[in-house]
């Protein structure tokens, strides 16, 4: 049979028919043709002027994450008991806790406070300490160099 314009046909499933809305009950899209009940939406001519604009369009927009980030970062604390992990004379930086892995890598201030024993003569520079973490150090022969 030869293809002719009055035979074309396109293939089976390849295109759907739209379906006809309010056109009565039994056709399953009737009453209110697919657009809920009552509203705006609902009526001829509805859906226009419907959009939020400005800043409060953007605010509801944007994702809303849990928690503050806090502009100040906290520092670090550390007991002074964690010194004890050290050789004795040696001088703790935050760059030594961060390899030893006492504080985060991230972390840029640490402050040492009292907490625990130190048996260790150790230095400290760079390290913000609390009064009583100072006299712990000192006492032993330590030293505290901000």
């Amino acid at each position: 049979m030869a293809i002719e314009l009055n035979n074309l046909h396109s293939a089976s499933g390849s295109r759907r028919t739209y379906k006809r809305m309010g056109r009565g009950n039994g056709s399953g899209k009737g009453t209110t043709a697919g657009k809920g009940t009552k509203g705006q939406r609902a009526r001829q001519g509805g859906r226009k002027r419907l959009r939020q604009i400005g800043m409060k369009r953007t605010v509801q927009s944007t994702p809303k994450l849990g928690g503050f980030a806090a502009l100040d970062k906290k520092a670090a604390t550390l007991p002074v008991s964690v010194l004890n992990k050290f050789n004795a004379n040696d001088t703790v930086t935050v760059s030594v806790l961060a390899k030893a892995g006492l504080i985060p890598h991230s972390a840029d201030t640490v402050k040492l406070v009292d907490g625990g024993k130190l048996s260790k003569k150790i230095n400290v520079r760079g390290i913000s300490v609390s009064a009583e973490a100072k006299i712990k150090i000192e006492s032993l022969g330590g030293a505290v160099v901000l």
